[in-house]
């Protein structure tokens, strides 16, 4: 047999692979997503982690699943899945953990979120697995490599330029389930100031992306972490009134946005071609609780589907929950999510909005670029 006959064969056959995988590039764009529970698409059902959202009624509003539980912390879609939707994206981003993300499906764009996580690596420790940032962005070095495979060294990088949008949710359980965490932290209480650890958060995600830039990500949004002493669990635990929020966590909330701004603002400065976007969720889930009957909702406390306390702040959405009578109604789904009709109006305000929510452009103006 002419071996040059057959490498001619399967030059030709990867022509046609990367010519296929092309064309697949007419869509609006990918979306590369990074973060916590907040917009996790399944990843830890695939983990032995006690943060998974893989029993009923999670999901139950999913309809791309028929209802069924994804591993989605909601009753449906989350904000990353309805922005994608809102820009013209074909599929959902899958779980980079599923064994269906592969070959010309990561084109769509690949989800790295895990419930747990956070920019530190020891963050969520308490639920045994999670994939922190650090690992989230190994994952992306993994479909980085598939891409010029795929595409063509060359096609990759364009492509990660031009077409992806790379999202990062993050902090929040930084904050919650590390600094935060009731008994199992008190010594880093006692040994570092709630500014020392804000600052030590700061300076791991700044590594964070600036490696990500360094893989050829360009357009990226980050969003600032929302008022947590806000959620059911917080109000519960605090035993507060309807009208109030716990102080210390939205403090360390506000001190770490404020540093985020600045370090974006420094990272467009200081790394060309990078267009790095502030999503302000802090300032936009409280114009929802403080506004939410002229939003369409009815209640802005109280976990949906949850149990324990005043506002079924304490125990997770599961089988035996409490489940309330109308969850377009609801702002929280859980004790610590939003509702798939919250994640509705903040994801249009992350595609659309303008320079109060999402600075210096919105999501749609981005991917333009």
């Amino acid at each position: 047999m002419d071996l040059r006959w057959v490498a001619a064969a399967v030059c030709a056959m990867a022509l046609v692979i990367r010519s296929e995988a092309a064309e697949k590039l007419a869509f609006p764009g990918a979306s590369f997503v990074f973060g916590d529970s907040l917009v996790d698409a399944g990843n830890n059902n695939y983990l032995p982690s006690l943060s998974r959202a893989d029993l009923p009624p999670n999901g139950m509003d999913f309809a791309a699943s028929g209802g069924q539980p994804t591993g989605r912390f909601t009753n449906g879609r989350t904000m990353a899945d309805i922005v994608g939707e809102l820009l013209g994206q074909l599929n959902y981003s899958q779980p980079f953990l599923s064994p269906e993300t592969k070959g010309p499906v990561i084109l769509n764009g690949v989800n790295y979120a895990s419930g747990g996580s956070g920019i530190l690596n020891s963050t969520g420790r308490i639920f045994v697995n999670r994939l922190g940032m650090d690992v989230q962005i190994d994952y992306f070095n993994v479909t980085r490599r598939q891409l010029d495979e795929l595409l063509g060294t060359k096609a990759a990088r364009e492509f990660l330029w031009k077409k992806a949008i790379f999202s990062i949710t993050v902090g929040s359980n930084d904050i919650l389930n590390n600094y935060l965490l009731p008994f199992f932290s008190i010594a880093e209480r006692v040994n570092q100031t709630p500014d020392a650890f804000i600052a030590d958060l700061i300076a791991a995600l700044r590594r964070q992306l600036i490696r990500l830039y360094s893989l050829d990500a360009r357009k990226i949004v980050v969003s600032n972490v929302g008022p947590l002493g806000c959620i059911p669990y917080q109000k519960t635990i605090n035993q507060l009134n309807e009208n109030e929020c716990a102080g210390l966590p939205n403090q360390m909330a506000m001190k770490y946005n404020a540093l985020l701004r600045d370090l974006l603002m420094e990272l467009n400065r200081r790394l060309p071609g990078a267009v790095f976007v502030l999503s302000n969720a802090y300032d936009l889930v409280m114009e929802l609780l403080a506004n939410y009957r002229a939003y369409g909702f009815t209640d802005a406390s109280t976990a949906c589907c949850g149990n324990g306390g005043q506002y079924r702040g304490i125990f997770p959405c599961g089988p035996a929950s409490t489940m309330c009578d109308d969850r377009s109604r609801f702002v929280f789904w859980d004790p610590y999510h939003p509702s798939q009709a919250a994640n509705v109006f903040f994801a249009k305000h992350m595609a659309d909005g303008d320079t109060r929510y999402i600075s210096p452009m919105n999501i749609r103006q981005l991917l333009k670029l």
